[in-house]
């Protein structure tokens, strides 16, 4: 069993070799192969995490060098979920993008990179390592942002790489100070001798903030959150549903095994600082992300401001470091991916079908596109946190943990911030469904000045050609409302199994 940890990123790096060397034959023949290697991760995946949830975490060296000095591979009942996560996203937007594309080798080729890197980030046990594959993570993202067509995906990309490469070099500049401070890379090992150097040492400071900051960018925590709005709007649907699914929330986990698998909670109680850090971040990204999706009149930026408030909902988790706190962080993560990462397809399908991308532009869309109205209700009720779908589990677990550590203002912000969700969802959702749709003059004004502020590729052309929607367009947007809710039905349920792995981590 051991033996699949490596195959979890062995098996997209092969399928991406084989997709780019079946494109110098043929053009436009990834998808299947991809679809293949993704089946096969998540076979992998699946039967690696039911041994995952035991007692012990599933370990592996690579070249059976032993740790320290190797290079390990850890799987426990979170980065097993991860994993998971990440194939099952995966294989359902390739099932999205199968019609709605790119449908080039290059993008599926780049696209099973990412999934790489995103899997590496998630079992690697060596810091080093980890920023190995957030550099992975990040070249994919860029390529797969700017392989829409026109000018303002290439300037989405172009900004991600400047803000996502300031962000990786923060976090190498952490990575080497901690290895002055210990000489060690293993994250094990380097949690041991960090509390021997002394949690108040300079380099052990110093180490914290930078790999936090650069965390930060990678997460896209208020103010360091400049790139996400353009590069969610400015990708193809396929890939804003993937990057807003998968990247941010790869990072967020990330986040947490650097705070309390590496520096651990002894190191928060000795700096309280560093909590205070974690705390701001959190209650300024989830009030002001908030208030700038209510700006917002594009829909996908509205979504994309929405994650920066959302993530931060994960940040004050962490910083709270509790089961209880740290469980609804787990619970949001996989409910975000999968809410938000719907929510993106869907309103790639609306596009598609009505040439619609503002939020004006969906007056009376329960009329034109009742399955697209309906999927984005369902899912941004839940993302508001309506029960029984997976979004209020997360949030009541985050808030139960902020009242058992008596952090009140996190408390309130947290319990407020399901207000601060419905402002920004209900007036679309009043839209869809309480107005009627626009005139014909009115729809042909609509989509002329869309097309002149938002020039937006998907697989097609721009955002206001009508495309077709296929059956797996459906399908997927479909299974991500019930997917919703069913995770929800079943969330206390997987954080009880999900408390002897926190309580691990926390010890």
């Amino acid at each position: 069993m051991n033996d699949l940890a490596p195959l979890l990123v062995a098996l997209p790096i092969f399928g991406s070799i084989m997709v780019f060397l079946a494109g110098l034959v043929r053009s436009e023949s990834g998808w299947p192969i991809a679809v293949l290697a993704s089946l096969a991760q998540l076979g992998a995946a699946g039967m690696i995490a039911i041994r995952a949830f035991g007692e012990q975490p599933v370990q592996y060296v690579v070249g059976g060098f032993t740790a320290p000095y190797g290079i390990e591979l850890v799987i426990d009942g979170l980065s097993a979920t991860m994993v998971v996560l990440i194939a099952v996203v995966a294989l359902g937007v390739l099932g999205y993008a199968r019609v709605a594309g790119p449908r080039s080798n290059s993008f599926y080729a780049t696209y099973l990179l990412l999934v790489a890197g995103l899997t590496g980030m998630s079992i690697t046990g060596d810091i080093f390592n980890m920023y190995v594959f957030l550099e992975i993570t990040g070249l994919a993202a860029y390529a797969l942002v700017a392989s829409g067509r026109g000018g303002r995906s290439a300037l989405a990309a172009l900004k991600y790489l400047l803000v996502g490469t300031v962000g990786a070099s923060l976090f190498l500049l952490g990575i080497g100070y901690a290895y002055v401070a210990t000489g060690t890379l293993n994250m094990a090992d380097l949690s041991q001798q960090l509390a021997v150097e002394g949690y108040t040492s300079t380099l052990v400071q110093a180490s914290f903030g930078l790999l936090v900051a650069g965390l930060f960018v990678k997460v896209a925590v208020f103010p360091v959150h400049t790139w996400q709005p353009e590069a969610y709007a400015g990708a193809p649907d396929s890939v804003s549903a993937y990057i807003s699914a998968l990247v941010s929330t790869v990072a967020a986990y990330a986040l947490m095994r650097i705070v309390l698998s590496v520096f651990t909670v002894d190191f928060l109680a000795a700096n309280s600082f560093a909590r205070t850090v974690l705390v701001v971040g959190a209650v300024v990204s989830i009030i002001l992300g908030s208030v700038l999706a209510v700006t917002q009149t594009e829909i996908k930026r509205m979504l994309a401001y929405s994650s920066v408030s959302q993530f931060g909902l994960v940040v004050g988790a962490i910083a709270v470091a509790n089961v209880s706190a740290l469980t609804g962080a787990m619970i949001h993560l996989v409910g975000h991916a999968i809410m938000k990462g719907g929510l993106f397809l869907t309103t790639g399908l609306v596009a598609n079908s009505t040439g619609d991308r503002t939020i004006d532009g969906y007056e009376g869309l329960a009329e034109r596109s009742s399955i697209g109205a309906a999927v984005f209700g369902v899912l941004a009720l839940a993302m508001v946190g309506v029960p029984p779908a997976v979004g209020f589990v997360g949030k009541w677990y985050i808030a139960v943990g902020a009242v058992e550590a008596e952090a009140w203002p996190l408390a309130v912000v947290i319990l407020a911030s399901t207000l601060l969700t419905l402002a920004y969802f209900i007036r679309i959702v009043e839209r869809m469904y309480f107005r009627e749709p626009a005139k014909p003059s009115e729809a042909v004004e609509t989509a002329e000045t869309e097309m002149a502020a938002s020039v937006v590729a998907d697989g097609h052309g721009t955002d206001a050609e009508l495309a077709p929607v296929s059956t797996g367009m459906r399908a997927t947007i479909l299974a991500a409302a019930v997917l919703a809710i069913v995770l929800g039905l079943g969330a206390f349920e997987y954080g009880q199994l999900l408390e002897p792995t926190i309580e691990r981590l926390l010890a």
